[in-house]
């Protein structure tokens, strides 16, 4: 290894002068009204807003999530000029397979930790920061779309000393695994993800044959972008001109978030995550993925190692024939009326049992 591929020990200890400008900022928000009856009908209540926002700024403890995540190995590198931070944790079997898991926007590491227990038990962890969020830290150049940190991965894994491993992922760690099994198909054993972005092409000759159920699939798809995905536009457009408020306003941070938790997790899990933004200053650079992927290098191609699903409730729904047609090995899909877009975190036994079981399938 040279001294370029150096890999440092880290450990996280936020100044309590950040936590205290943090909590005075929270303190002087100027929180909006609702309009009567609206409901999230304008979107983001600001009855919700306000509830969370007294929550972190009144009862809210960063210090317990820090020491969670330092009870964990975590280190940081260099790689492709940019700084990766990761965890760590080594399984007791000297035979496990690696495994690197890579967590979504706006998520974090903290996805992960309620699986760590029960995966390290089989398998050796990496749990990265993407590049530009949480403690990687924010980008300093363009070009920071999921290929890119797909080859980054790679090179982490090498420098780690793991020639043979799989890929696990979420949001848009399902897009940075599925184009590390395509750069790196002679490492990589397997993909598991949790969502397939796959969906018709222009051709009607596509939307021929579906099923009743897959009809609702593709209805409920255009349903969320009709009426939740405007954040993924403007922030595959323009993320610099609404990061300039949200990287200046923790309340404004948080009611662009929180419509992706509502209903689905607690206020800790919401909070740890953004506070792993606020505090890192990456509000800005973690919403730039968004504009990389719309304007970056389309997939190379079908990926060709073994891929598998754990599709869980009140999340995407993908439509396998279109799976089948831009993944030519999928050999597991399993689905759950359990949990949601949060799976680690809201079903994380269950999840991890489909981890084991579909990497076991092929590498016992």
């Amino acid at each position: 290894m040279t001294s370029g591929e150096e890999i440092r020990p880290f450990r996280i200890d936020v100044p309590q002068a950040d936590l205290d400008a943090l909590q005075d900022r929270l303190s002087r928000a100027r929180f909006i009204e609702d309009l009567p009856d609206a409901g999230w009908d304008y979107g983001v209540p600001a009855t919700e807003v306000r509830r969370l926002a007294t929550y972190w700024g009144t009862r809210y403890d960063w210090r317990r999530i820090e020491a969670r995540l330092n009870a964990y190995p975590q280190f940081v590198t260099t790689i492709d000029r940019q700084n990766v931070h990761f965890l760590q944790v080594k399984s007791v079997r000297s035979d496990a397979l690696p495994l690197i898991l890579t967590h979504g926007w706006p998520g974090s590491i903290v996805e992960f930790l309620p699986m760590i227990e029960t995966l390290r038990e089989r398998y050796h962890l990496v749990i990265p920061s993407l590049p530009g969020f949480g403690l990687s830290g924010p980008t300093r150049e363009r070009g920071w779309g999921p290929q890119r940190i797909a080859v980054a991965w790679a090179e982490l894994m090498r420098r780690l000393g793991y020639g043979k491993y799989g890929a696990v992922g979420n949001d848009w760690g399902t897009f940075v695994s599925l184009d590390l099994g395509r750069i790196a198909p002679q490492a990589v054993v397997g993909v598991h993800v949790t969502q397939i972005f796959s969906g018709p092409s222009s051709d009607p000759a596509d939307l021929e044959g579906l099923t009743e159920a897959e009809q609702a699939a593709l209805a409920g798809a255009a349903w969320f972008e009709a009426n939740v995905g405007g954040y993924s536009v403007l922030q595959g457009q323009q993320p610099q001109t609404l990061a300039h408020a949200l990287n200046d306003s923790p309340v404004g941070f948080l009611g662009w978030v929180c419509q992706l938790y509502r209903g689905q997790v607690d206020a800790d899990f919401i909070l740890d995550n953004l506070m792993l933004y606020w505090l890192t200053g990456t509000v800005a650079s973690g919403m730039r993925i968004y504009y990389e992927y719309e304007h970056g290098p389309s997939a190379a191609g079908p990926s060709t190692v073994p891929l598998g699903l754990a599709q869980f409730a009140n999340d995407t729904s993908p439509i396998r024939r279109f799976v089948e047609r831009d993944h030519h090995n999928l050999v597991s899909w399993n689905v759950y009326d359990t949990g949601g877009h949060w799976a680690g975190h809201q079903e994380p036994e269950l999840l991890a049992a489909d981890i084991q079981q579909f990497f076991e399938s092929f590498t016992s």
